[in-house]
């Protein structure tokens, strides 16, 4: 038997549930509370502003839609990679 259960995570016991406004409570995914994209910068493929040299995640909802776990798994060789160059 095959499951995904393990791309799915709800924390509605937390005090920012949920962080961010747009997604359908039932579907709103914790599982990347923070987002592994953000060090991707502009590549990353969600919603964010640029404040300057701040990017601004606050309005993006990628890391907790539904789909986001495949999403971010097809870039995290990109974070990886990145992450090594530091």
């Amino acid at each position: 038997m095959k499951t995904e259960n393990f791309k799915f995570f709800q924390n509605k016991d937390c005090e920012y549930f949920p962080c961010h406004k747009g997604i359908p409570i039932e579907e709103f995914n914790c599982l990347f509370c923070f987002c592994p994209l953000y060090m991707l910068k502009d590549e990353c493929g969600g919603n964010f502003i640029k404040n300057g040299d701040v990017k601004d995640c606050s309005h993006c909802t990628l890391p907790h839609a539904s789909g986001s776990y495949d999403y971010i798994m097809s870039k995290i060789d990109e974070v990886v990679k990145r992450g090594s160059d530091f």
